[in-house]
């Protein structure tokens, strides 16, 4: 038996030659050439992709490349250092013998240990981890939707393959799970690819444009597949089992086949347990349920929220390169104005200057400072470098304030700015009431009747057709909303192969599919308060003054 029989034997042997010393294969990581390090270890992997077994120093050299290329004894030495490492393993290079003194040089050929290509594997796997960009694959929906489709078809038999069931149950899994991962990775990275513009503005600028159309382009794909995965679930999720009960139980159980007769049970269980998890993460992903949207809503609120946020990029981006304020720009330039200073005097000068921090000036004065100007006037044109100091109390060079007595402020009338805004407010109301009259339909009419709108019923009807819009759901022929205040309701309807409709308004047109349109005004009509009869109030008699007999005198005093 040779040492390649026995592992043991080859271990003891490898050890032996190395002189005990424990395999290292990641040290070439941290050593000081480790550029050509990596450079070696990545031909001898690209080699064993290609079925090469063995290298020779010239080889390496050869696949190394050009630009850049070391000499072939650096690589020599690189490689001696490898297979001392334990990355490689040299062997005699026999092939080349031809003469006696052959025999005598220090030839060898090299290939890589089960240690090395584990290292280059685990190498490779961190590189590709790290270098990863999450994507938003919208071709992912469209696979995901056929599966479902499939996955339908199989519910529908009376007795589908087990085997059949449980491929296109993995394959529906496998397809989601990378959706999943990779927009989770996009939504973590996208505020990094914001922060791009910090260091390359001009590859920003060049990016930004291609990455709004890619969110634009996904949100639009979601917006339509989403909403035909979602009819999709509901089908197979449909009472009182649903169809897919039974496929998730067959998957389970072909999972659970090859599991030991006293662990059959469990493993069944955990396999059952295993699938439902699945199917309600797929769930939980397209289909909101109440006090919690879908997965699928969050991600195109995010993604909707990205294209602004780039968008105020550019513009601060643009901002500055029109020379507008820049802060950062603005601290630089000073930071190097200091440098140049000459002195600390002057240094001192350019701070007070750019700062303003200058010692403490008080611009009040008491009845003594006042005696003093009086005795001896200071001009008004006189520095305040060269002008007499004021004496001022200390607690007010302490604190920053002190307290004076003296009679309250007089209380501001503010009746003159109450009166204009009820005035705007009744303004508003009105023009708000003309609107809702205006708008308000008597039975239903298509959108192209409601033409020539003024600006304030045309905002209002945008309003009333964003909360119609957003009520809206899959496979719905008509729908009805309210607004916030529930003044008024909007009922829409949809009316197949009524062409396009729009709306002329004097800030442009509108339009769209042609729908049936009522528009209600819910609110109270104010009723008008009763008539209050009048009763007669019987004339009050008073007696003129100094007169006790109570008889009425005359007649002007009468109340």
């Amino acid at each position: 038996m040779t040492s390649e029989d026995d592992p043991s034997a080859g271990a003891s042997a490898d050890e032996a030659g190395r002189g005990g010393r424990p395999y290292r294969p990641f040290a070439h990581l941290t050593a000081a050439n480790s550029a050509l390090y990596r450079q070696v270890m990545g031909v001898f992997v690209r080699a064993k992709q290609e079925f090469t077994v063995h290298l020779r120093p010239e080889d390496v050299h050869l696949g190394l490349p050009p630009v850049g290329r070391p000499s072939l004894d650096a690589v020599a030495a690189a490689l001696v250092q490898l297979a001392d490492w334990g990355n490689l393993r040299a062997d005699p290079d026999t092939g080349r013998v031809t003469a006696l003194e052959d025999f005598y040089r220090a030839r060898s050929i090299y290939q890589l240990t089960r240690e090395g290509e584990a290292a280059e594997e685990a190498l490779a796997a961190y590189d590709g981890a790290l270098g990863r960009r999450g994507e938003l694959q919208a071709v992912a929906l469209a696979d995901i939707a056929a599966q479902l489709r499939a996955v339908l078809v199989l519910a529908r038999r009376p007795e589908p393959d087990p085997a059949v069931a449980h491929l296109a149950l993995l394959a529906l899994v496998e397809r989601f799970s990378g959706l999943a991962e990779n927009a989770r990775a996009f939504m973590g990275s996208l505020q990094r690819t914001v922060d791009l513009h910090e260091a390359e503005v001009e590859v920003f600028l060049a990016y930004k444009q291609r990455l709004i159309d890619y969110l634009e382009r996904f949100i639009a794909d979601l917006v339509t597949r989403g909403a035909e995965i979602a009819e999709l679930l509901e089908e197979l999720d449909a009472p009182p089992d649903g169809p897919v009960g039974p496929l998730l139980r067959l998957a389970a159980e072909r999972e659970a086949a090859d599991a030991a007769p006293d662990v059959a049970a469990e493993a069944l269980a955990a396999a059952e347990a295993r699938w439902q998890g699945r199917w309600d993460g797929l769930r939980a992903w397209f289909l909101s349920r109440p006090g919690r949207s879908s997965q699928a809503k969050l991600l195109r609120s995010a993604a909707r929220q990205a294209v602004p946020q780039l968008l105020s990029v550019v513009q601060a981006l643009n901002e500055r390169r029109a020379g507008r304020s820049d802060r950062s720009a603005d601290f630089r330039e000073l930071a190097r104005w200091f440098a140049e200073a000459p002195d600390d005097d002057a240094r001192h000068r350019l701070w007070r200057s750019a700062f303003g921090l200058y010692s403490a000036r008080h611009l009040t004065i008491d009845q003594e400072a006042l005696a003093d100007r009086e005795a001896a006037p200071v001009p008004a044109s006189a520095s305040w470098y060269d002008a007499p100091g004021v004496r001022i109390s200390p607690q007010l060079r302490r604190t920053g304030s002190y307290e004076r007595r003296g009679r309250a402020r007089a209380v501001q009338d503010r009746g003159e700015a109450k009166a204009y805004l009820a005035e705007l407010a009744r303004k508003q109301a009105g023009q708000t009431a003309a609107a809702r009259a205006r708008l308000v339909t008597r039975g239903e009419v298509r959108l192209s009747d409601l033409d020539e709108l003024d600006r304030d019923a045309f905002r209002l009807f945008l309003l009333l057709l964003g909360d119609a819009l957003s009520a809206w759901r899959p496979g719905t022929e008509s729908v009805s909303a309210t607004t916030n205040d529930g003044t008024m309701e909007i009922r829409l309807t949809r009316l197949p192969g009524g062409g396009t409709a729009e709306i002329h308004t004097l800030d442009g047109t509108l339009r769209g599919p042609e729908h049936l349109v009522e528009i209600v005004d819910l609110a109270p009509v104010p009723t008008p308060p009763l008539p209050t009869p009048s009763v007669p109030t019987p004339p009050v008699h008073t007696p003129p003054r100094g007169d006790t007999t109570g008889n009425d005198t005359t007649g002007d005093d009468r109340a």
